[in-house]
Formats: structure tokens, C-alpha cells, sequence
């Protein structure tokens, strides 16, 4: 398996070492690239693309893989970056890691664990997965998620997340895979959103060669490349009808045939699902199938939107502003008052994702000392009429105020913005649930 447009520069010093990592790799059919000095893996980095990727020796004359590491984060090239070395410190495995190193490797394991690991990086890629982070989140209603991971996690039962776009689904998806007892088994992850109908059956169950024109070469699908471990179904809701159907049937016989293929191929893997759509109601549309619903529908995830995770805003703030001074080689130590209070009061409909990307942006834009509320340029929710904030019951009313109010400390003005209602409209709801006095304001 090459890769493809993919180019491996390999910076390394001693000649015959590095002829040797570069013969290692032609073998499984990398492209690559020697380069010996810092200086010129800087001019060569210059013109890389996006996709190339650089395994760089730790120690190397006119500076060391660290220094190359940070000058590339430094100049904006993301760059999938391994260190390689002879000396077992565990210090500087650190520190390239905070810079966004993916590996450490030792040079007398390199045959054991650099293949495998650019393997990894070109299934991920091709799945479109993005190596991010986890942060482990302590908030009362991550903590009762956790509790229901634990529960499923051993089981073969297929189990479908829902929540809002930004929530983390995936994490969640991951987490599972992580504690069943497929962990030591491919995880691959399927944005069901991507492909076509025409596509899908060469994507999902693969091809053989001549199957169809421009077949040239054998293709391996995504049930092939996840059996034994975890197949995730990223928002299934976008499935067309037809690859409903076709995988309905895969998964019912647990058997599938690759394109132009002769024979069937057993098929065992976890099946978790993902969606920010009411699938219900998508059933009672004729938009998705019960039956495929159902097959999925073993146990089920609910994945609370941030504005619903007070207690995780803060510390995900702060991992975020980690991850940023490392990435953008900045120094920011904190955030003051008034960005704290607007990162609480934020209704963070992009939730997890969005509340990344404004802090991210922010950490570049100070480069130093503490976040401002100005830095984090969030806009406040404007008060609008009462007729928005109509629900389907009293008492899921009344919940999302005392939700409301819990987040602002009792503050109604503060209130009101969460709920995107007037004030007028919030005091003639405390008045009507018995709440008017409960909240006093201080």
C-alpha cells in the first residue's frame, strides 16, 4: 500500500542510517526523502505540502529534531512530525510531544513501530480523522456518560450517540472502543455524510481489480480495514436510502461481498453509531429505515450539549489555551475576570468544537499574559421575544430556567441572555413556576 502523493523526509544525519530508514520504507512502498542538516529540512519543509511527512533524528549537526519541530509549528506547518533517537530521555519525549509530536521511537525499534505508526497516519487520513487531544471531562454529566461507557463497553451491543454537532460524539465513540474488549483492534471511523450512493458499496465493502472502469488496483473497504475491532458510523442520519438498505443487510447477515467479487466475506465488528438528527422522526418521514434503526439502536448515548456542562467550560477552556501556546508558540497564562465570566454565560452552539476554535484564536491574538473578554470576541445572545422560547411542556420549561439561572449565578440579566428571552419575559416566568423569590437578586 503506497502513499500515494505522500512523501516521508527523512532528516538524518549519519548517511548510512538514514539510507537505511529510507530503503525500510521504499519497501512498503513510501516515497521518501535524505536530508542531513536542520538547515536544509528547513529549505526543503519550505516547499513540503500538507501531506508529507518528517521523521527527524534527535540529535543533528547545527541544531536537533526539538529545535526543527518548534521552528515548523512556529512558521504554521502542521506537518505530521516523529522523532527518532538513540537516547532514551524521557524529558525530551515530553516536550516534542507538547509540541505536537506524534511518536518518540527509539532507533533499535525503529522497524517495529515506524511502519506501523505511518500506517496509521494514512488510514486516518483516508478516513478523515484528525489526531486531537482527549481531555478527560470531570462534569457531573460526563461523569453519568462515563458510567454507561463502563456498563456497555464489554458488550457486543451496537450503541447509537446522539447529540448536537460539537459535542464530541466521536470521543465518545473512541472512549468505547478503548474499553471493549476490541481495543487492540482497528478503530475506523466512516463521516457517513461523504459518500454517495454510487460510492458506497466500493467504500464500504471494498473492490477487485477490472470491477468497475478505473478499478486498476484491488481496494480493501471499511469493513475489511475494522474487522475484529470497531466500525463508527459518524452521523448515519445523512446515509442515502440505497446504502441504508445495502448495510442493513451486511449487518443483518453479518456477511458482505466486495465489488466484483465471487465470494462473501464474513464480517465481525462493534457497530457504534453516531447523529445530531431526531432519527425518529427521520423514521416517521421516510427519510431513514426502522428496521436499520432499530439494528443499531442496542444502547444508547445522550451527549448533553456544553451549555449543559457548567462545570467542564472552564477546564476545557484552559486545556484549549495549552494546546495553543504549545501550537502557536505563545505564552498565555490564564484568563481575567470578565473573559471568565463570558466563556461561563456563552451559549456555545458550536459547543466543545466552537468553544477550541474562539480559544485558540484568542491565545494567538494576546500571545501573552491573560485572556480579555475582548480577545475571545463572542458575541452576547440578544434578548429576543417570548414566542422563542416557546417548549413542548411546562415542565421542560421550567427545568431550562433553573438550568439557566444555576449557570448564572442567580444573575436574571445573565439568565435572560442564555435563554435568548427579554428579562420582562423571564420575571413573568418566575412568577408563573413559583421562582420569583427563590432568585433574589443579590
Amino acid at each position: 500500500m503506497t502513499m500515494d502523493n505522500t512523501k516521508i523526509i527523512v532528516v538524518e544525519d549519519n548517511v548510512v542510517y538514514c539510507e537505511f530508514v529510507c530503503n525500510l520504507l521504499a519497501k512498503e512502498g513510501f516515497r521518501t526523502q535524505m536530508v542531513y542538516r536542520v538547515s536544509e529540512a528547513k529549505k526543503l519543509l519550505q516547499q513540503a505540502t500538507e501531506d508529507d511527512i518528517v521523521v527527524s533524528d534527535l540529535r543533528l549537526p547545527n541544531g536537533d529534531g526539538i529545535d526543527l519541530l518548534r521552528w515548523m509549528r512556529k512558521e504554521g506547518m502542521m506537518q505530521p512530525f516523529i522523532i527518532m533517537t538513540d537516547y532514551d530521555e524521557v524529558h525530551t519525549a515530553v516536550e516534542s510531544m507538547k509540541l505536537g509530536s506524534l511518536d518518540y521511537i527509539p532507533k533499535q525499534l525503529i522497524k517495529e513501530r515506524l511502519i506501523p505508526l505511518l500506517h496509521d497516519i494514512q488510514k486516518e487520513r483516508r478516513i478523515g480523522q484528525n489526531r486531537m487531544p482527549v481531555f478527560p471531562r470531570d462534569g457531573v454529566a460526563f461523569q453519568a456518560i462515563m458510567k454507561k461507557i463502563k456498563r456497555v463497553a464489554p458488550t457486543n451491543l451496537s450503541v447509537l450517540i446522539l447529540g448536537e454537532n460539537g459535542t464530541g460524539k466521536e470521543h465518545i465513540a473512541r472512549h468505547l472502543h478503548e474499553k471493549s474488549k476490541r481495543a487492540g483492534k482497528p478503530f475506523v471511523s466512516v463521516d457517513c455524510g461523504s459518500i454517495s450512493a454510487e460510492l458506497a458499496p466500493s467504500a464500504f465493502f471494498g473492490h477487485v481489480k477490472g470491477a468497475f472502469t478505473g478499478a486498476e488496483c484491488t481496494q480493501k473497504g471499511y469493513f475489511y480495514e475494522a474487522e475484529g475491532g470497531t466500525l463508527f458510523l459518524d452521523e448515519v442520519g445523512n446515509l442515502a436510502p440505497g446504502t441504508q438498505q445495502m448495510l442493513l443487510r451486511a449487518l443483518q447477515e453479518r456477511k458482505y461481498r466486495p465489488v466484483g467479487g465471487k465470494a462473501d466475506k464474513n464480517f465481525n465488528a462493534r457497530i457504534i453509531a453516531a447523529t445530531n438528527e431526531d432519527l425518529e422522526k427521520a423514521v416517521e418521514e421516510k427519510r431513514f429505515r426502522q428496521d436499520l434503526l432499530q439494528r443499531l439502536h442496542d444502547f444508547e448515548i445522550i451527549v448533553p450539549p456544553l451549555r449543559d456542562c457548567q462545570d467542564d467550560i472552564m477546564p476545557l477552556a484552559e486545556f484549549f489555551r495549552e494546546i495553543a501556546n504549545n501550537e502557536l508558540e505563545c505564552n498565555v497564562t490564564g484568563f481575567d475576570a470578565e473573559a471568565k465570566k463570558t466563556l461561563k454565560t456563552h451559549i456555545w452552539r458550536g459547543n466543545v468544537r466552537e468553544l477550541r476554535q474562539k480559544v485558540m484564536a484568542a491565545v494567538l491574538q494576546a500571545q501573552t499574559g491573560v485572556v480579555t473578554k475582548e480577545h475571545l470576541e463572542l458575541a452576547v445572545a440578544k434578548p429576543t421575544s417570548s414566542v422563542s422560547f416557546a417548549l413542548r411542556n411546562d415542565a421542560e420549561d421550567k427545568e431550562r430556567i433553573l438550568r439557566a439561572l444555576k449557570q448564572a449565578n442567580g444573575n436574571r440579566k445573565i439568565a435572560a441572555e442564555l435563554l435568548g428571552i427579554g428579562r420582562t419575559t423571564l420575571y413573568n416566568k418566575l412568577e408563573e413556576y413559583g421562582l420569583k423569590y427563590k432568585f433574589q437578586q443579590p
